[in-house]
């Protein structure tokens, strides 16, 4: 499995609770952050639910 990058790049504020639990879980915490995950199912369906938040790009 590879590594994905995730970036933060939209703010939280306004957003569902479930979408706000996700940025967390994900690590995220302020717009620019990056963290980096392994190129998982779990990761990556999570990575769907906030696309419109998130950028992403392979590490």
């Amino acid at each position: 499995m590879g590594k994905i990058k995730v970036k933060q790049i939209k703010s939280s504020i306004k957003r569902t609770q479930n979408q706000k639990r996700t940025l967390e879980a994900l690590g995220l915490r302020k717009i620019g952050h990056v963290v980096e995950h392994d190129d998982s199912p779990t990761i990556l369906g999570m990575i769907n639910k906030v696309k419109h938040l998130v950028s992403t790009e392979e590490a």
